[in-house]
């Protein structure tokens, strides 16, 4: 149940206060003249539940909006105890919804003052609000959504999901087959072609980073001669300048390190620096050994390089990609060889979860035909309380022909329409052909009393249910909101005063201009305010004696006298 909810500059609302504490179970009325502000009350709850934002949204001038409302849920929901438990956020049986959206766009939505996602908010709000607006009346035509009441009213739900999970599995395994089976219709003449590519690589005998070692033997090669002639120079100085007199130094400084104590390390450091360059010019001595000679190496780097070159081309565009392609051949070769078995696997797969999928939507039909017999008599029922006096409501079931699952949805075999006639003799048709926006009305409010007496779901929001409605019609209308008031908690936007009447508690929701500003402003009405708004609403703002007369007969009938 909605106990209080709260708005600061939230479009012309500054600031506002609903508290619904004192109404457990109840008729809540909100009404004022059109563009008064009373979609932005339910602007307000649709952001609770995670509807989408915008800056747009926040009052001008000012930083942040802020929404916040208070809840508290029935011992038996437990829906909604689930959903906190698994976000650790439960708080006992009252649950505090706020959402923060700063002028810059930026929103937060917070549960018990843990931040939270839009979709747990969605979640969250599902089982605490059951909002109906004009826009559900049209969602009352299309077949996808008629197929979810009906599924709702039956608690057909859990069954629908275990269909669709099956489905997506049989969807997964058929689009798997499809492409092996593809493969397995070309399959020696793709082997053939992955064959000669995988051949035509391997014989290259490439080797990883081949290409780079052979650039820099091709770029050493170019200059071999002048590396020659400068490394025999120096070798030459080495041999016939230094090598002799590095033997006859070493002697005379081991006499000198021998005698004089002193001179002991510079001794060591000179013996060591002649091993040293007698080291160094043998390797000198080797690196010229080591120079290519060959020019005709040079042709064989660059016949060498054409051939990685055009595999690179082909398959690379890196020799390391060339590489990757080749083992990505040998794995597909091997997939193709491995092909027939793997075919008769997902074959058997698929007629594995293909029989389950049948066997639970064919359990899944009979629930629903079993379900629409008694919607179809829950629902004649409510509308006769509706002034639908001898209306007929159809369940039309229908499923494609065909034993597999082709011609299936995720939602199952079934294809439903709600068929309905408000006119004794005339045959039951589509909402869609036949139904007025009043019709519409009534029919939705018959669906969401048959809910309401089934979920846990305490609070049911009507935004202008009323529309297209007058007369005996508005009065069966104020009837059925009144008998759902009595065990749950209503909230109602109307424009219709005989639903007004009825009220436990009645706001007026205004415009006005203070200092220059507009700003939305709701409070309660006593009970002479009560009248006095009903007659405006009977005879506009100069109401009549008669109609004033006529307001309090109402209130007085619907006994909501404060």
């Amino acid at each position: 149940m909605l106990n209080e909810l709260r708005v600061n500059n939230l479009a012309l609302i500054d600031s506002l206060h609903l508290d619904l504490s004192e109404q457990e179970a109840g008729l809540i009325v909100l009404t004022g003249e059109t563009g008064a502000g009373k979609s932005i009350i339910l602007q307000a709850v649709h952001l609770l539940g995670g509807g989408r934002s915008s800056a747009s949204w926040v009052r001008n001038g000012s930083e942040q909006a802020e929404i916040e409302a208070v809840f508290d849920i029935h011992p038996q929901n437990n829906d909604v105890f689930e959903i906190l438990e698994e976000l650790s956020l439960r708080d006992g049986t009252s649950c505090l919804v706020r959402r923060v959206i700063s002028s810059q766009g930026r929103s937060r939505l917070y549960v018990n003052d843990g931040q939270v996602t839009s979709r747990a908010a969605g979640n969250l709000a599902a089982g605490l609000v059951n909002i109906a607006s004009q826009h559900d009346n049209q969602q009352l035509l299309s077949n996808r959504h008629q197929l979810d009441f009906l599924d709702s009213y039956g608690d057909l739900w859990p069954l629908r999901m275990q269909f669709s999970q099956l489905f997506a599995k049989w969807q997964k395994f058929s689009s798997e087959l499809r492409q092996l089976l593809d493969k397995e219709h070309g399959k020696e003449q793709h082997k053939e072609f992955l064959g000669f590519q995988l051949e035509e690589i391997e014989n290259a005998h490439l080797i990883p980073g081949e290409d780079e070692q052979l650039h820099q033997e091709k770029e050493r090669m170019k200059v071999s001669s002048l590396l020659a002639e400068h490394a025999q120079n120096a070798w030459h100085l080495f041999a016939v300048n230094i090598i002799d007199a590095l033997s006859e130094i070493r002697k005379d400084m081991e006499q000198v390190g021998a005698l004089d104590k002193e001179a002991a390390p510079l001794s060591e450091r000179i013996i060591s620096a002649c091993y040293e360059v007698s080291d160094i010019e043998q390797d000198l001595a080797r690196y010229l050994e080591s120079i290519p000679k060959d020019q005709n190496r040079l042709e064989q780097i660059a016949e060498r390089l054409a051939q990685i070159k055009q595999l690179e081309r082909k398959h690379g565009p890196t020799l390391e990609d060339v590489l990757a392609k080749a083992e990505s051949l040998r794995k597909e070769l091997e997939e193709l060889e491995g092909l027939e078995a793997a075919i008769a696997h997902l074959e058997q797969r698929l007629e594995e979860v293909s029989t389950e999928a049948l066997l639970k939507a064919t359990e899944l039909s009979a629930a629903r035909r079993e379900v629409a017999m008694r919607l179809k008599a829950a629902m004649e029922k409510e509308l006769g309380s509706l002034s639908f006096n001898q209306a007929v409501f159809e369940v039309d079931l229908s499923q494609p022909e065909g034993l597999g699952l082709e011609g299936f949805q995720s939602t199952g075999r079934d294809t439903l329409a709600f068929l309905f006639s408000a006119n004794p003799g005339e045959p039951p048709k589509s909402l869609a052909k036949i139904a007025s926006g009043g019709e519409l009305s009534r029919l939705m409010l018959a669906m969401k009393c048959i809910l309401a007496k089934r979920d846990k779901v305490e609070t049911v929001i009507f935004d202008e249910i009323d529309a297209g409605i007058s007369g005996e019609a508005a009065e069966a209308v104020a009837r059925k909101i009144g008998e759902l008031a009595s065990h749950h908690q209503v909230v109602c936007i109307t424009h219709l005063p005989q639903i007004a009447a009825g009220a436990d508690m009645h706001f007026k929701i205004e415009k006005i201009v203070e200092d220059g500003r507009t700003r939305t402003v709701v409070h309660r009405l006593a009970h002479e305010e009560r009248v006095a708004e009903l007659a405006r609403m009977l005879g506009g703002q100069q109401p009549t004696q008669q109609t004033l007369a006529y307001a309090q007969e109402l209130v007085n009938r619907k006994g909501g006298t404060e």
